[in-house]
């Protein structure tokens, strides 16, 4: 089964990352709240070697980030991600998003997160998924909880303390 270029939730809309998508990608960049706990805020040159990494992945993997619409307005809500991650010399995929600061508390980061673990399990079967916070963002901790991820462990990633969540595939009886 193919992976969508596009899918909706009950008020989200994903978008497979395009290259016309960079302005999208630099409006989230360059804000400081947004950023604040995502590395901090990109330039411009930074944002467009994201941008790249990222549809080099969805070239070599067939997934990868998707930039997030509200469904009614088509307003610009974030991002989403099911992406390889390299850690500790272990392949995994992460689940991760990001919402401008007026999506906050309205439930979309756990309705998105639901999603992609959905699309974990199938079409692509992994065995687990894992999502990386830092330890102080504890509205991302909780919604990784509310989804089923545990936390696992601390962890260093490019330079900077995270906690590691996981969550296994649940097997069929």
């Amino acid at each position: 089964m193919a992976f969508p270029d596009h899918f909706t939730t009950a008020r989200l809309r994903a978008e497979r990352l395009r290259p016309d998508h960079l302005a999208d990608l630099e409006a989230m960049d360059s804000d400081p709240q947004f950023m604040a706990l995502l590395g901090g805020v990109r330039s411009h040159d930074q944002t467009a070697a994201y941008l790249e990494r990222n549809l080099a992945h969805w070239t070599t993997y067939g997934f990868g980030l998707w930039i997030l619409r509200d469904k009614d307005g088509n307003q610009l809500a974030g991002r989403a991600v099911l992406r390889h991650l390299q850690l500790d010399d272990q392949d995994d995929v992460e689940v991760g998003y990001g919402f401008h600061p007026a999506f906050w508390g309205r439930g979309l980061a756990t309705e998105i997160a639901t999603a992609c673990v959905a699309y974990a399990w199938s079409p692509l079967g992994l065995p687990s998924v894992v999502a990386l916070t830092m330890p102080v963002n504890v509205r991302s901790r909780h919604v990784l909880s509310k989804v089923g991820l545990a936390y696992e462990r601390d962890v260093e990633y490019e330079g900077v303390r995270h906690v590691l969540y996981r969550l296994h595939r649940p097997q069929r009886r």
